[in-house]
C-alpha cells in the first residue's frame, strides 16, 4: 500500500506541489486581503489588489523554482517567463475581480466566503496557464531508434504489394 502511495506521489509529483503552493499562494492573498479590510480601511477592491500582488510575488518564486523546476536561463528567456507568468495573472486577477463584483455588489455574498470560492477558480486558471504556457517543458526531438522504423515498415504494406 505504501509502496503504492510513493508511486502515485511520484507520478503526480508536480500537481501535488502545485497543490500545496497554491494552498500557501491562497493563505498568502487571503491574510493579507483580511489585515486590509479589517485592520486598515482599505476597500475590498483595493485589498483584493494588494493581496494579489504578494501572492504573485510568492508564487512565481515557488512555481519557477520548486514546482515546475524552470530551466530558463539568459535574460531574454527569463524575461519571457516572467512577462508570461504576470501577464497570466493579471488576467486571473481580472476573472476574479469581475467574479467578486457579480458575488458581493450583485447577489449581497459574503465578501470573505467570495474571496475563498474565488480561490479555487484562480488555482485552476493559474495551473492551466503555468503548465502549458509559462512552465511548459521544451520537447527534444530524438531520432525513432532502428528497431522502430523496421517494425512501423513492418506493419505498413509496401507499395510493392
Amino acid at each position: 500500500m505504501i509502496e503504492k502511495i510513493k508511486a502515485l506521489c511520484v507520478k503526480y509529483k508536480e500537481v501535488l506541489l502545485y497543490l500545496i503552493f497554491g494552498v500557501l499562494t491562497t493563505a498568502v492573498n487571503y491574510i493579507i486581503f483580511t489585515v486590509c479590510v479589517l485592520w486598515f480601511p482599505v476597500d475590498v477592491y483595493v485589498s483584493n489588489i494588494i493581496a494579489w500582488i504578494g501572492a504573485v510575488l510568492f508564487a512565481y518564486f515557488t512555481n519557477r523554482s520548486i514546482v515546475f523546476a524552470s530551466a530558463a536561463k539568459g535574460a531574454k528567456e527569463l524575461f519571457r517567463e516572467i512577462v508570461a507568468f504576470y501577464g497570466a495573472r493579471v488576467f486571473s486577477l481580472l476573472v476574479e475581480t469581475a467574479l467578486m463584483f457579480v458575488f458581493i455588489d450583485l447577489l449581497h455574498i459574503n465578501e470573505f466566503i467570495t474571496k475563498l470560492i474565488l480561490q479555487v477558480v484562480v488555482i485552476v486558471l493559474n495551473y492551466i496557464f503555468s503548465k502549458f504556457l509559462i512552465f511548459r517543458k521544451k520537447k527534444t526531438v530524438t531520432e525513432p531508434a532502428a528497431d522502430d522504423e523496421q517494425s512501423s515498415s513492418a506493419e505498413m504494406p509496401s507499395e510493392e504489394e
